[in-house]
C-alpha cells in the first residue's frame, strides 16, 4: 500500500499498474468490507500495491493463491484485507474457533503478521493471538482458551501445544503459508507435513514466497489446488532503485573495511549480514569497541533480547544491525540507508532478498557486499542468476586487496558474447555522480550487455546459517 509515512506493507517503488489506478478508487475498488476501508484510511494508505491489487480479488473469490513478489511489497496485507473480510463478513454461533491459520518462519515475522492483522481488523472484531517459542506458553494457552478467530504460529511452538491438545484447527477455513521459501530452507517441511492432517480437506490455501526456487514450486504443486499465481517480480530479480557496489577483500580485512565504510555518515541505519550466528555477534562486538553502535540478532538469542534490538535499531538507538538471514525475516524497516553483505549468501536467492531490505518506500538505497577468495563461486552464482554484474568499489589502500576474479571466471563470458544482459545496456541508470555512500557506480556505466533480461531462477540448498539455526528456533 502506498502511504505518506512508510510503513512495513508499503511498496519498493510504484509501478505503471499502481500509478494508473486513480486514488478515489483505490481500495474501494477491491470492494472490502467498510471496517477494513475505514482501518486502512486510518493507516494512511490510499493505493493498492501490485499484489494486493492482483491477489486480493481471487482471494476474496475463495481461490487458492500463489503469491511471488520481493520483499517490502506488501505481500502481508495482500493475505490479510481478504481474510479479514471474508471472516468478518460471518460470526458462526457458538464459541470462536480457529477459522484461519498463518505459517510463519520466525518468530519476528509473526509478530510483525499479527501487528498487520491487529492494525487492519481493528474495527471487525475479530480475534487474533501470535504462537511462537522462546517464551512461555501461558499467555499463548489463555488466548486459546479465550477463543481467537486467527493464529499466526511458527511450527515447533504450533506442535507443541497441539501436542498438549490446546489447538483445535479443524475449523480452519483459511490456511497461509508465509515465507515458503525459508520454510524450505529452515527444514520445517516436516512440521508442515504433520500440522496439514490436522486441517479441514475444504478449505482455501495460500502461499507466499520472495523467490520460487524449483523445491517451492513441488510444495506448491501438492498444496495449492487450481491456484491463481500472481508473481509481481520475476524470480531472483534485483531491487531497481538499490545501487550496488562490491569489494574484493581478505577475510581478515573485513572488519577494517567495515570500519571504514562507517566512518561515513550517510550510512546512518546499517543491516549487516553474516553466515553464522557466531560471526554476527563477533561482527557487532568490534563494532561496539569502537565506538559504533551496534546489536546482533539471531536464533541463539532470547526473544526479549531480539526484540530490544530490533526496537533500538528501528528507534535510531542503534546505527548498525548485524544479522542472520533467518533472524533478519522479521525485520521489516523502511529506512534502512544500507545493506552490507560481511558475507555473501551461497544462494542467490538469499542476497536478493537481503539487499531487498533497502531501498523501499519508493526511496533510494544502497547495497554493499564483501568477497573473499572462498566466496567467489558465490558471486558467480548470483551475477549468473540475477543477470548482472555488480561494479567493484575500490579499496582503501590501507587494506591489502585481493586482485579481481581472473577472466576465467569472471570476464570470459563477456569475450564470449552476451554478458549479463543489462536491462538495457549502457551505464547505471544515467548520469550523475557518486552516491550517498560515497560509490562512484549511479554514472559510472555498469557493462551492457546483449543477454537475456532479468530472470531466471537459482539453485542449491539452505544458507550454511540456516542449517546451524534450525535448533534453537523455538
Amino acid at each position: 500500500m502506498s502511504s505518506a509515512t512508510p510503513s512495513p506493507t508499503s511498496p519498493a517503488a510504484p509501478s505503471a499498474q499502481t500509478a494508473a489506478m486513480p486514488a478515489a478508487a483505490g481500495f474501494a475498488a477491491l470492494n472490502l468490507a467498510a471496517p477494513l476501508l475505514r482501518a486502512i484510511s486510518e493507516q494512511g494508505y490510499d493505493t493498492p500495491t501490485p499484489i494486493q491489487s492482483r491477489a486480493i480479488p481471487p482471494i476474496l473469490a475463495g481461490r487458492d493463491m500463489l503469491g511471488i513478489a520481493q520483499t517490502g511489497t506488501g505481500k502481508t496485507a495482500a493475505f490479510a484485507l481478504p481474510i479479514l473480510h471474508r471472516l468478518s463478513a460471518i460470526h458462526p454461533p457458538g464459541p470462536r474457533r480457529i477459522r484461519c491459520l498463518v505459517l510463519s518462519p520466525t518468530r519476528e515475522l509473526a509478530t510483525q503478521i499479527g501487528d498487520n492483522v491487529a492494525a487492519y481488523g481493528r474495527h471487525t472484531g475479530l480475534r487474533h493471538t501470535v504462537i511462537f517459542g522462546g517464551v512461555g506458553q501461558q499467555p499463548q494457552e489463555r488466548a486459546l482458551k479465550q477463543g481467537v478467530d486467527i493464529v499466526v504460529a511458527c511450527p515447533g511452538r504450533l506442535l507443541d501445544l497441539m501436542q498438549q491438545r490446546l489447538v483445535d484447527l479443524r475449523g480452519v477455513e483459511v490456511f497461509v503459508l508465509d515465507e515458503a521459501d525459508r520454510m524450505l530452507d529452515m527444514g520445517f517441511i516436516h512440521d508442515i507435513k504433520r500440522i496439514l492432517p490436522s486441517l479441514p480437506a475444504q478449505r482455501q490455501n495460500l502461499m507466499f514466497s520472495a523467490t520460487m526456487p524449483p523445491d517451492i514450486q513441488r510444495l506448491a504443486d501438492g498444496l495449492l489446488k487450481q491456484p491463481q499465481r500472481v508473481e509481481i517480480a520475476p524470480v531472483a530479480t534485483t531491487a531497481e532503485r538499490v545501487d550496488q557496489v562490491l569489494y574484493f577483500v581478505a577475510k581478515p580485512d573485513k572488519q577494517r573495511l567495515l570500519h571504514h565504510l562507517l566512518a561515513d555518515k550517510s550510512f546512518d541505519k546499517v543491516l549487516v549480514f553474516t553466515r553464522t550466528k557466531h560471526g554476527a555477534d563477533k561482527v557487532a562486538r568490534q563494532l561496539e569497541a569502537a565506538g559504533i553502535g551496534a546489536s546482533a540478532i539471531h536464533g541463539n538469542k532470547s526473544q526479549n533480547a531480539r526484540q530490544k534490538a530490533l526496537a533500538g535499531f528501528t528507534a535510531g538507538q542503534v546505527r548498525v544491525l548485524v544479522a542472520s538471514d533467518i533472524a533478519s525475516r522479521g525485520i521489516d524497516i523502511d529506512d534502512i540507508s544500507h545493506v552490507v553483505n560481511f558475507d555473501l549468501p551461497n544462494e542467490p536467492e538469499t542476497y536478493v532478498h537481503r539487499i531487498g531490505r533497502t531501498g523501499r518506500a519508493g526511496a533510494s538505497g544502497s547495497a554493499v557486499s564483501f568477497c573473499d577468495g572462498e566466496e567467489r563461486a558465490f558471486l558467480r552464482d548470483i551475477e549468473r542468476v540475477t543477470r548482472q554484474r555488480i561494479p567493484v568499489g575500490t579499496v582503501p589502500a590501507t587494506l591489502p586487496a585481493l586482485t579481481a576474479l581472473p577472466p576465467s571466471a569472471r570476464d570470459e563470458r563477456d569475450a564470449r558474447g552476451g554478458g549479463f544482459g543489462q536491462r538495457g545496456g549502457g551505464g547505471n541508470r544515467g548520469g550523475g555522480g557518486g552516491n550517498r555512500g560515497g560509490f562512484s557506480n549511479r554514472g559510472g556505466g555498469r557493462p551492457s550487455g546483449g543477454g537475456a533480461g532479468s530472470g531466471g531462477s537459482g539453485g542449491g540448498g539452505g544458507t550454511s546459517s540456516s542449517g546451524g539455526e534450525r535448533r534453537s528456533r523455538w
